[in-house]
């Protein structure tokens, strides 16, 4: 497999420090609020890139870190902790925002077919390993204390930026350009590894520490988690294209200062979900959420389509247009996989093991997803039998889950019901295949048949209660569920 590698530029032959087996980490999210659906993207992708390696024969040990303390508002040790944020404007504490969010993010993954990883750790449950690292930073002179807090000292490094090749100059104080500098750093580079109360007041969240008390900055947590969790060296890093610089940037120059060799050789950046109007984020009010698409009538693996149908490393415009897009094609290709016979002789693993190995080839080129759905037409057109073709798109969703054979043997269901939907007199009922609905239909045609409109009119009201609308039609009735 070749992988794109950000820390090289390059596309490289993936390779893992023990073989066969990947140590893999993704940065998590921040749980002050629902995910939105360009965060999502990161996750669908780093989702779809594990599945494919597990696919292609390695064993896979991922972990992912829930931020829960220590992410301020600014990636550049300014503003307010972001939990914080979130309590303060639910009325809630911040243990309770954690926990409320981490679980409409695992929900939203569930909906999306995103598998959980092997270990998800929240950044409070590891305090003790930051303080250790962060110890150790201190004793070997790549930290030092100022104002209370504990700094990074990026002057000690040899190469600082290494997801780029910008001069230190090039690159603003604190990131952006409405960041005040902090004073207390010696480089501007700089970077807290942990924060004491001189800092702020009222952060609800606090740790003793050889430096006072406090809690951590934001970049020691993952390095301190995956450490733990995957050891001393890591083969994979996931994560979105805007982390790339402070965060994993940090996140290597502290490692790598405390375990004094190597880190993680492979960098992997999933590039942002724009709207027309530029960049999706939660400070500009552009909250989509897999909840709102829902609501819109959408399954979230529509959403899931429209993200494997362009590459991670190219920005992807959302639209409304675009995703009714995705949808059309979703329900089409459906259909297409429904009408195939599985009882159509038997399956010829000479041709899966074909189309396999050609899966392997293209998705395998920096994981292109777009080869992936245009692989599944492949199979529809391959010349064996429905058999077969339903064996290859099932090996083919473990690593793309849409879900195809399911959804598409619930159409089978739906057709077969609505066809053995008629009565005894030759009263057709066309609807979901609902028998109580089926029933109900039926009571009111024979209600009209006998001339009691008083039952039939209510029978019609209670559907409608159900949400259901009915519409006669000569020689019987058709219902959907609006």
């Amino acid at each position: 497999m070749k992988l794109y590698n950000s820390l090289t530029r390059r596309k490289d032959e993936f390779q893992t420090h023990t073989p066969g087996h990947v140590e893999m980490y993704t940065c998590g999210p921040t749980v002050y609020h629902f995910a939105h659906i360009g965060n999502l993207r990161s996750y669908i992708m780093e989702d779809v890139l594990e599945k494919f390696l597990r696919y292609a024969g390695y064993d896979v040990n991922r972990v992912m870190n829930i931020t829960d303390v220590g992410h301020l508002a600014s990636d550049a040790d300014t503003g307010e902790d972001k939990m914080l944020k979130g309590a303060k404007r639910e009325h809630k504490s911040v243990m309770e925002i954690a926990q409320f969010y981490t679980d409409a993010f695992f929900s939203d993954c569930e909906k999306l077919n995103i598998k959980r990883p092997d270990v998800v750790q929240p950044a409070t449950g590891c305090i003790d390993e930051y303080i250790k690292i962060v110890s150790s930073l201190l004793e070997k002179g790549y930290a030092y204390l100022a104002g209370g807090n504990v700094y990074f000292d990026t002057s000690k490094l040899e190469r600082y930026y290494v997801f780029n090749d910008h001069d230190e100059e090039d690159l603003a104080v604190g990131v952006r350009d409405s960041v005040e500098e902090d004073q207390n750093k010696r480089n501007k580079a700089d970077f807290v590894l942990w924060f004491t109360k001189s800092k702020f007041e009222d952060q609800a969240l606090k740790w003793d520490s050889p430096w006072g008390v406090g809690y951590p900055g934001w970049h020691i947590e993952c390095s301190g988690i995956s450490m733990k969790y995957n050891g001393e060296y890591l083969d994979l890093h996931c994560g979105g294209i805007d982390n790339a610089f402070p965060h994993h940037t940090n996140e290597i120059a502290q490692s790598e200062a405390y375990l004094g060799h190597p880190w993680c050789p492979q960098w992997f950046h999933v590039h942002h979900l724009n709207t027309n109007s530029g960049k999706m984020s939660k400070s500009k009010g552009e909250f989509l959420t897999v909840s709102l698409l829902e609501e819109k009538g959408y399954d979230p693996l529509v959403y899931r389509l429209f993200c494997l149908q362009s590459h991670y490393r190219k920005g992807l415009v959302f639209s409304w247009e675009n995703l009714d897009n995705a949808k059309t094609t979703y329900e089409k290709l459906l259909k297409r996989i429904a009408a195939l016979k599985p009882e159509d002789g038997p399956v010829d693993q000479a041709v899966v093991a074909e189309y396999r190995q050609k899966f392997l080839d293209q998705v395998g080129n920096d994981l292109n997803t777009s080869m992936g759905i245009t692989a599944l037409y492949d199979a529809l057109k391959a010349k064996t039998n429905d058999a077969t073709r339903l064996a290859i798109l099932a090996d083919f969703d473990q690593v793309l889950s849409l879900d195809l054979l399911s959804k598409a043997e619930q159409l089978r269901q739906q057709a077969a019901n609505q066809a053995k939907t008629e009565s005894a007199g030759g009263y057709t009922i066309t609807g979901e295949g609902d028998p109580e609905i089926d029933a109900l239909v039926l009571r009111r045609a024979e209600a009209k048949k006998a001339k009691n409109w008083a039952e039939a009119d209510a029978i019609r009201d209670q559907l409608k209660a159900m949400g259901i609308e009915l519409t006669d039609v000569p020689g019987g009735a058709m219902w959907k569920r609006v």
